[in-house]
Order: structure tokens, then sequence, then C-alpha cells
């Protein structure tokens, strides 16, 4: 059983204009942030890829991208739906989800829940959506929430740093992804928000 979950958000092909357009620049951060995944496997700890999905026949869905000249985004069976390659490992879980909190009418927490994860680490796109909503639908469930800041991704870096400052300050802990697997190999989980344990 794992202690820790991993949480990713949205990341896939067509969402990728939201870390940056800069084709070399993608390819450093997404670099990056599978070090990290491969580290939170080799500590014997949990991915789960949180897949949006959107249904073209829901009527909320219609309503949020009725003006948006290039259609509903995240059509099931569309190619650029699919999470990014180098991101996904065959280990890894998948759950889908309709909306930006991982945690709204899916799978998640009862998925959590069988495995014994205490603690989620939420990652992904966008800091100020859905890495913001699943880390407060973690929190209000009782997890233990951490957010890696180099392993999230908006537009701008004002909704990042915006988004980060909220949640360190309401229900998570905010550090590096360096500080977190640091912990993971001492300990089989990451301590508690507020406890002073932090090494």
């Amino acid at each position: 059983m794992s202690n820790v979950a991993v949480l990713t958000n949205d990341l896939q092909y067509e969402f990728t204009y939201k870390i940056t357009t800069d084709a070399q620049e993608l390819e450093r951060k997404l670099k990056q942030f599978n070090m990290f995944l491969d580290g939170i496997r080799k500590a014997g700890q949990l991915v789960i890829h949180l897949q949006l999905i959107h249904d073209p026949n829901d009527p909320a869905v219609q309503r949020r991208y009725q003006n948006r000249a290039a259609g509903i985004p995240a059509i099931a069976g569309t190619p650029g739906n699919q999470l990014i390659d180098i991101i996904h490992h065959p280990s890894d879980l998948v759950v889908v989800k309709s909306r930006d909190s991982g945690f709204f009418e899916t799978e998640l927490d009862n998925t959590l829940q069988r495995l014994g994860v205490k603690t989620v680490v939420v990652t992904g796109l966008q800091t100020h959506v859905c890495v913001q909503t699943t880390a407060a639908d973690a929190f209000f469930r009782g997890y233990n929430v951490w957010v890696p800041d180099d392993c999230v991704f908006s537009p701008t870096t004002e909704d990042t740093d915006r988004a980060l400052e909220w949640l360190a300050g309401y229900c998570a802990t905010v550090a590096p992804s360096t500080e977190i697997l640091s912990l993971l190999n001492k300990s089989d989980d990451l301590p508690e928000r507020g406890t002073g344990s932090r090494a």
C-alpha cells in the first residue's frame, strides 16, 4: 500500500500551451516533471493522472464553452485529449474527471481510500483552477495535502503565485519537488501541515 499519491491534473496534449508555447521550454519542463514522477515511483508511492474528459452534451460544459471559437476541448476519443506519453507510466492509475476538481463525481476518493493513501501531492494544470480546487477538496476530505511549487503550471506566473499563496495559507504545504522527494526517501509519508517536522 502507498501512503502518498501524486495527482496530476490535465497533462494532456491539447493543454500543453498552458505550460508554455515554446517547444524547447516545454520539453525541459516536462523532463523535470517526469524526473519528479520517477522519484515518486522509485520511492514506492503512487501516481494517479486526472484526465479531463468533457461530455459535449453536458449543458454545463456547453455553457462554459459557448463563446469559444475552437469549440469544446477535451472530448473523449480526440487525439489531443490523450495523456502526454512521457508523463504516463504503465504502473500509474488514471481517473477520468469531468470538472476542475479531481474529486467531483469521480472514483478518486474511493480509490485513495482503498489503497490506504493518506497524503496527496497535487500537481499539473492549472495552478489557479484544477490544482487549487483538487487540493481544497482533498483537504476537505481529510487528506494531508502537499503542492510542489515547481510542478504546477498556469499561463501566467501571476496566476501560479496567487494560487500557491492561497494554498499555503489555507490547505497545503507548498515546497519544491526536491524537498518532497528528500522527505519521502527518509520516511514513507510526508509530515502534516503545520507540524514543524520538515527537515
